[in-house]
């Protein structure tokens, strides 16, 4: 299932200003024939395109770019066997001051590849429609789809930020005990309550740096071992 990660790449079109010529639009892709957005390309505008919010068809898959959502969107949450999904407005404005409607947050992921208005969420309650996810994305917290499968409970090795229950995120191996992947699952914790974290030397870690934390997400911690 796609994933989300950070590694640097260089990129074909700018998702930010929609610099394609007219009739197209810049797109995320995996350009690597992987299962990540790393790039971008110019692809067609659907003759009839969708709008955010409604459902959306991606026929060559959700990482190939090609969908029938408008400019300034991309079909997202795309199941893999029917290739059918959700429309979902970029962000506006810049990388510096983006803009979100109401209600959803910027989430800046891929290396800004992705540049996606989420809906908000509360990491804590686990508060996201359906069977999504509400997982760290950069500075914020949305809700992304679960690409878990049978995996994704603590302890489990994880590669992507989403391939964890709902719940727990993907940590460095250092965070979590025992662990001999490249990351491994650990649960989100509310700092203030007591410490119920499974691992040996587990606390409660505190998400955001002292005073950095926005407003109502001053209590969101996770599990792991102090550096």
């Amino acid at each position: 299932p796609p994933g989300l990660d950070g590694v640097i790449r260089c990129s074909q079109c700018d998702v930010w200003s929609q610099d394609c010529p007219d009739g197209e639009k810049c797109a995320p892709w995996a350009n690597d024939g992987g299962s990540s957005w790393n790039a971008t390309k110019c692809v067609p505008v659907d003759p009839n395109p969708k709008q955010p919010g409604d459902a959306c068809v991606a026929p060559q898959g959700g990482v190939s770019g090609v969908d029938d959502c408008d400019e300034g969107a991309m079909c997202w949450d795309v199941d893999a066997e029917t290739n059918e999904g959700v429309c979902v407005a970029f962000c506006e404005g810049s990388a510096d001051d983006p803009m979100c409607a109401p209600g959803s947050t910027c989430a800046i992921v891929n290396d800004g590849v992705l540049i996606l208005c989420l809906p908000s969420c509360d990491p804590l309650l686990q508060d996201c429609p359906g069977d999504d996810l509400c997982l760290p994305l950069g500075d914020v917290f949305g809700c992304v789809l679960d690409a878990s499968g049978e995996m994704g409970a603590y302890g489990d090795p994880c590669e992507y930020a989403n391939a964890c229950d709902p719940g727990l995120v993907c940590l460095n191996p250092e965070y979590v005990p025992d662990c001999m992947a490249g990351g491994c699952c650990s649960p989100l914790c509310e700092v203030t309550a007591p410490n119920m974290c499974p691992g040996d030397g587990q606390e409660c870690i505190a998400w955001y740096e002292e005073g950095m934390a926005p407003p109502g997400y001053e209590d969101v911690g996770v599990c792991g071992i102090p550096q």
